[in-house]
């Protein structure tokens, strides 16, 4: 990684290049600069045509103004984090953005003035570079390090929306008047801005809102859940297909293979994958990926891709490494089998939310009563929740731009909600018997399996959108026979 060329003057209050210490140039000849400001072809980029969800976004952002008229809303994608020093992560724009523009840019601001018939939606974002001060070339974020970004024009036209100078929306926020509310955790420059003007409890409302507001999926949405999922089904069978190299190495063949399909297909993984061989697949959240993969164990893989629109898959299945499960390892996985199909099942519209939880639940603890792991009778260790010590988690939740998706919504309109068709929810029960859980056989410890699929619900019942991976244990052995050519 190279040095942004960063010239040193005497005045840095005039200056709006940011300074690096340590560069290897003391400076920039007044020569060299006026060199740098010509000479350059007209890139501005003409005839664009709006993305493909800005109709949605505009209709979502009605929705938003008829529920707060008269208010100033203020929306920001967010800002880059330093990773260390200078270095920043990879940078993802806030989900509410997201949702509401269809825009992706680091240090954007959607703001909703009122007026007397609702709202006037702007955009505020970063200009091109300016190439007169040197900007382009000497600042560490300029677009020859940055690459280039859209114009203010351009940005309008691809988003359907009116765009301004990012730069200049802090100090007119400050002299703003009537109520405001802004979404936290995101800009502190705007917040900071904001800081007099706004409440907690207010702010909260506008939080809650856009996470219920999500809950059921358009089109588009459903659309591009399901690319989601069909990139995470090439990434499950790229997996397969590289076992045997992942039991020469570690877990971290297996997150870097998936990672490759994600990064090809889509915009990244939607959360840390969780490559889980052995007894590491009794920890919910094995993102470490750093154990061995082992023949006779079984892979519990928790993964999904991100498509370029930011909307992710959720998917699991556990997979017996050779490519056949043992007796134990069938008995357990087709238990959990059992019960997503049951969970599956209770996915319809007007069924209240918990009735797939409460679906698969009721078939785990029936199994874990009949192997004798725990004393019955069914109603009693359901009514103590004595069968969590191993089913630990609940059986799904909402999916869409993030893959714990509305977690903000009220919760009688979500987890005591009602189903409605266009939601998408995961289906994912689990048994989990730890290495060292001393009161089940021996022969038990160390077996983790969850089996998960992506759900949305339909006018009359629901939709696997993940159905395109194999479920059931002989149908899982012989789409890995398959893979491996047996």
């Amino acid at each position: 990684m190279t040095d942004a060329l960063t010239p040193e003057t005497p005045d840095e209050d005039e200056q709006p290049i940011k300074q690096r210490k340590n560069g290897l140039y003391p400076g920039v000849s007044d020569e060299l600069a006026e060199n740098m400001k010509g000479g350059w072809a007209d890139t501005e980029l003409r005839d664009l045509e709006p993305i493909e969800q800005a109709p949605n976004a505009a209709r979502r952002r009605a929705a938003l103004s008829a529920r707060f008229p008269g208010e100033r809303l203020v929306i920001p994608a967010g800002n880059l984090k330093t990773r260390s020093n200078d270095t920043e992560y990879d940078f993802r724009a806030s989900t509410e953005y997201v949702y509401l523009t269809g825009d992706q840019t680091d240090d954007s601001v959607l703001v909703l003035e009122p007026t007397k018939d609702g709202h006037e939606a702007t955009v505020h974002r970063l200009p091109r570079s300016d190439r007169e001060n040197g900007e382009f070339w000497l600042d560490g974020m300029g677009e020859l390090w940055v690459g280039r970004r859209h114009s203010l024009d351009e940005a309008e036209a691809l988003l359907g929306v009116p765009c301004k100078d990012v730069r200049e929306l802090a100090e007119a926020l400050k002299e703003a008047t009537g109520p405001v509310r802004v979404v936290r955790g995101h800009d502190a420059g705007i917040e900071s801005a904001l800081t007099d003007k706004v409440t907690a409890e207010r702010d909260e409302e506008l939080r809650v809102y856009l996470s219920e507001a999500r809950a059921v999926k358009d089109a588009f949405e459903i659309g591009e859940l399901q690319k989601a999922v069909d990139s995470t089904v090439r990434g499950f069978e790229d997996v397969v297909k590289v076992l045997d190299k992942a039991e020469a190495t570690s877990e971290r063949y297996i997150e870097g293979t998936f990672f490759l399909r994600a990064r090809v297909e889509g915009n990244d993984v939607g959360y840390g994958s969780i490559c889980a061989a052995g007894p590491h697949a009794t920890t919910l959240h094995w993102v470490r990926n750093n154990g061995a993969v082992r023949s006779g164990d079984l892979l519990l893989l928790d993964a999904g891709v991100e498509t370029t629109t930011l909307y992710t898959a959720d998917v699991t299945r556990t997979l017996p490494i050779n490519g056949r499960y043992t007796d134990l390892q069938r008995k357990i996985y087709d238990a959990v089998y059992e019960a997503q199909e049951a969970g599956i099942a209770a996915v319809k519209p007007g069924a209240a939310y918990r009735d797939f939880h409460d679906a698969a639940q009721r078939v785990l603890t029936e199994k874990l009563v009949e192997w004798g792991l725990v004393e019955g009778p069914v109603e009693r260790v359901l009514e103590l929740g004595l069968q969590r010590r191993w089913t630990l988690h609940g059986t799904g939740h909402m999916l869409g731009l993030d893959v714990h998706d509305c977690a903000a919504a009220r919760t009688e309109h979500y987890v005591n909600g009602t189903l409605e068709p266009g939601m998408v929810l995961t289906v994912e029960p689990g048994l989990y018997f730890q290495a060292d859980d001393l009161t089940v056989p021996e022969e038990y410890r160390g077996i983790g399996v969850r089996i998960e699929d992506d759900i949305v619900v339909t006018d009359d019942g629901n939709r696997n959108l993940s159905a395109g991976l194999p479920r059931r244990s002989d149908e899982v052995e012989a789409w890995m026979a398959g893979l491996l050519g047996k």
